[in-house]
């Protein structure tokens, strides 16, 4: 059981990652773009570091201070590139990953919206929102500043690390062994806090789900004076989204000491073998100073990539909530099979319909009989005695456990739903009305309809009386 529950994982991570590779190839454009833009900014903010050698050999040591203004032109001319490409990476970028989000939400509220209703009779809306809503959010550190940050530094460090051999290579592969033990640890550590990260996605969505059902039903809630246990059930969940984000903060807390004591450890040695160097004459002040400088520059890309590393992790882990549900057959996709129904006359047949909702206790058994079009049929009995059910076996909201249900003679499992609930017009026993006027809820299943229309079925309905009263 371990092994298939780990290999489930696997299959769920590999799955994000397809998914995150489509994202980027998506806004590749704005990616390249903002690389390009990235590349500029780390080349600019390269002159203040190397100016370092110059200041410490040229004008301190040789005493040529007209060389000062030169290099504050240069440090100043490099500062406003950074400053011009910086505000174009978030212009850029931020708005890629903006449109991602809109785009991924778009895709799953589409998605979800088209599942059967067996699903949402057993998840809670909440949860769904939370899964469009929330888990799309990381993205933006898929095709943000983010991809673009880990590019950057990438870059700044290649070239830090070939300023540093230049300067002195012993001293440097001693940085660099101490940089790849904090990369190995980097790596487990993010390994380990992804898990985390998806396990409080799905808290949040229980807990929003939760919350959601407690204030859609506050009638209930009140008149059975049930607030005090509501307030405990939401007080659980909030714990446990607290322990959760606890745990992460003392994960990525964890990683950012450890990042910490890389880079004293990196000072530590820099000191030691740089000083020894200057002392026997193979630095200069102004090589000391510049690898000190450029150490730092290594340093910085080390310090974002920790950051940014968690971003992402948490990104993926709410790709692999969003895979899940994308995973599920739609419909429309059940639909592709079936067959076209350009007409619907309205007659129904059972034949010995069975259905249960838990597997061995049968709702209805046997049931069998004729309704023909134009008619109408009454369903009596008491309460729990089926009826519901039989509706919702007409509607198609869920299929028969034996048996078949025949509209004008064809199986209602072999024809396109699409194609027959545009016919439909159906009063459920708990009514739902969207927010907006009462003509707005009428038009619901037909926006174009007229308002001669609207009062016609309003009329049939013996609604119009009572609509009539309504001010405007």
């Amino acid at each position: 059981m371990a092994g298939e529950k780990e290999k489930k994982k696997k299959i769920n991570y590999s799955s994000a990652w397809a998914e995150a590779r489509k994202i980027i190839w998506n806004a590749r454009w704005r990616l390249l773009f903002g690389s390009a833009l990235m590349l500029i900014s780390r080349l600019a903010g390269m002159v203040l570091p190397a100016s370092t050698k110059y200041i410490g050999d040229e004008v301190f040591t040789n005493r040529n201070f007209g060389l000062v203004k030169w290099i504050a032109l240069a440090i100043g001319i490099s500062t406003l590139i950074q400053a011009a490409t910086g505000f174009a990476l978030s212009q850029i970028l931020g708005v890629a990953a903006q449109l991602a989000i809109s785009n991924m939400r778009m895709r799953v509220q589409q998605h979800i919206e088209r599942l059967p209703i067996s699903y949402f009779d057993s998840t809670q809306s909440g949860q769904l929102i939370s899964r469009i809503m929330n888990d799309a959010e990381g993205i933006r550190n898929l095709v943000g500043t983010g991809l673009g940050q880990i590019l950057g530094s990438l870059v700044t460090a290649v070239i830090a690390i070939g300023v540093l051999f230049y300067l002195n290579w012993q001293l440097t592969m001693a940085t660099i062994i101490v940089l790849l033990i904090f990369g190995g640890a980097l790596m487990y550590a993010f390994k380990v806090l992804r898990p985390i990260f998806r396990e409080r996605g799905e808290i949040t969505a229980q807990v929003t789900g939760r919350l959601g059902e407690s204030l859609g039903g506050i009638r209930i809630v009140k008149a059975y004076t049930a607030e005090k246990r509501e307030a405990l059930s939401f007080a659980r969940g909030a714990h446990r989204l607290f322990r959760n984000v606890a745990k992460s903060i003392t994960g990525v807390s964890a990683i950012s000491s450890f990042s910490s004591v890389v880079i004293g450890a990196v000072a530590v040695v820099m000191i030691i073998i740089g000083g020894n160097a200057i002392q026997e004459g193979t630095m200069t002040l102004g090589d000391f100073l510049m690898y000190i400088s450029f150490t730092f520059l290594l340093a910085m890309p080390v310090i974002e990539l920790t950051s940014i590393g968690t971003q992402i992790t948490e990104a993926l882990a709410g790709l692999d909530r969003i895979r899940e549900v994308m995973s599920m057959t739609t419909e429309d996709e059940e639909d592709i099979a079936k067959k076209p129904l350009p007409t619907v006359k309205g007659t129904i047949d059972f034949e010995n319909v069975e259905f249960e909702y838990d597997k061995g206790v049968p709702v209805l058994k046997g049931v069998s009989f004729h309704s023909e079009a134009g008619t109408t049929t009454a369903l009596v009995g008491s309460s729990g005695s089926g009826k519901s059910t039989i509706l919702s076996l007409v509607l198609n909201f869920i299929q028969p456990t034996d048996g078949v249900i025949r509209i004008d003679g064809k199986d209602l499992q072999t024809v396109r739903l699409r194609d027959y609930r545009r016919h439909l017009g159906v009063v459920l026993q708990d009514n739902f009305l969207f927010d907006g006027t009462i003509l707005e809820n009428i038009r619901f299943a037909n926006p174009e309809a007229n308002l001669g229309k609207i009062k016609e079925v309003c009329r049939i309905a013996n609604a119009d009386e009572f609509i009539e009263k309504f001010p405007n």
